[in-house]
């Protein structure tokens, strides 16, 4: 641990867990902004040190003693003002330590009918809003009734687990006992909150998500994320773009708080995914916390709302802002590797530096491959860039042109066994 005193004698927020600097470091930067910054990881500080007053190291984020204990020690040096978490994995976790603690945050049954996709399926249900049909199977002969009685195409995934690992469409029976075991070998990777695979009626249409702020149970539609997915039959996210005013948002956003409410979500930031099918929009799975692949970036380009001081915001009590100040579109477009392999050489041709971002996720030596593995997402990507524009055309146009300026080399080797 780490122990310095804050510029100013204010009262802190406890983060739980941190990731990779180029996905997350804009987040410690808007939040650390507003609030001294605590951190309880199962690493030692890297690059989050200059957003961090203290912190505690704990082997498994999901041991609610361990967590507790390190949470409690914090708390002992130190004022908390929330607790807030940026990781699907540590939702459930870190509701039950505001509530631990005596702060704001979520119902620890809401953060777990989150966390479980079947059990939100059933919260869904039970409320009228519409979704996936969704059940849940144990093994390969239930998988094949539950889709025969559903229809195909169908898709299996995880119930507990994120980042679309394990997630597979299904168009044949034929393709359903290889797609059982990818789905089944994920879930054995998946969060501790759910349990097995699920079978859900694919929904054909457009994916979208609704970036939600929920403040004493009421929610906010701030923004519609529209996602593009590629590497069928994977339904693997590639892209994402935000447009302030989106006109999508207006017929969306009702869902979106009609599934939040089902959830029992009373607080936060939420990232609500759904398909735009011919009868309307239907939710595919409700994430209680801030979109990953920098969208809450995109939204603050595009629309001016700062997502991540809002959540920080909420989770001390105090009420967002989350007034737009600008009317603009932003994207992100992720590059994959030409093929499985090993990186041998990148390269990235300068371009306009003011209209858009790129950074690398691999290095010299790291292994890729264009598939999801069945426990990580990872393991795909190999950078990505952000742009943002006047209009959505510019924009597309924009982050075609900034991932057309990075070359990969990649040498085809065996992936590892470990």
């Amino acid at each position: 641990m780490r122990n310095t005193t804050p510029s100013a004698a204010r009262d802190l927020l406890l983060i739980i867990g941190s990731g990779p600097a180029p996905m997350q470091q804009y987040l410690w930067e808007h939040v650390a902004a507003d609030y001294p910054l605590l951190l309880i990881d199962d690493q030692p500080l890297t690059w989050q040190r200059p957003y961090v007053v203290d912190y505690e190291v704990v082997d498994d984020l999901t041991d609610p003693v361990a967590l507790g204990a390190a949470a409690d020690a914090l708390a002992a040096r130190w004022p908390l003002a929330g607790v807030l978490t940026w990781s699907e994995y540590h939702v459930l976790s870190t509701a039950r330590l505001a509530k631990h603690l005596g702060l704001s945050g979520n119902p620890p049954r809401a953060a777990l009918a989150a966390r479980d996709k079947a059990l939100g399926q059933q919260h869904f249900a039970a409320a009228g809003v519409p979704a996936a049909a969704s059940t849940w199977v144990h093994s390969l002969d239930a998988a094949a009734s539950a889709a025969e009685r559903v229809g195909y195409p169908v898709v299996l995934k995880p119930a507990s687990h994120a980042g679309s690992v394990g997630v597979i469409r299904v168009d044949t029976i034929g393709e359903l006992p290889r797609s059982w075991d990818l789905a089944a070998a994920a879930a054995a990777h998946q969060g501790p909150e759910g349990q097995g695979v699920l079978l859900e009626e694919y929904l054909d249409g457009p994916e979208v998500s609704v970036e939600t702020v929920t403040y004493q149970g009421t929610t906010t539609a701030v923004a519609l994320t529209r996602t593009t997915l590629a590497f069928a039959p994977h339904l693997q996210e590639t892209a994402h773009s935000v447009t302030a005013g989106d006109p999508l948002l207006q017929t969306a956003a009702p869902v979106a708080a009609q599934a939040l409410k089902a959830l029992g979500i009373t607080d936060g930031v939420s990232h609500v995914e759904m398909r735009f099918t011919i009868d309307g929009p239907h939710v595919i799975e409700v994430n209680a916390r801030l979109a990953g692949d920098r969208i809450g970036d995109l939204v603050l380009r595009a629309t001016g709302v700062d997502l991540p001081r809002a959540a920080a915001a909420i989770a001390c009590g105090n009420a967002p802002d989350l007034r737009p100040t600008q009317r603009r579109s932003a994207a992100i477009g992720m590059l994959y590797p030409p093929a499985d392999g090993v990186v041998t050489a990148r390269h990235l041709t300068p371009g306009s530096t003011d209209k858009e971002e790129f950074h690398w996720l691999c290095d010299i030596g790291d292994h890729l491959t264009r598939t999801p593995s069945f426990t990580t997402p990872n393991n795909t990507r190999a950078g990505f860039a952000i742009v943002t524009g006047p209009t959505v055309g510019q924009a597309q146009q924009r982050l075609a042109d900034a991932l057309a300026r990075a070359a990969l080399e990649v040498q085809a080797a065996a992936t590892p066994t470990a």
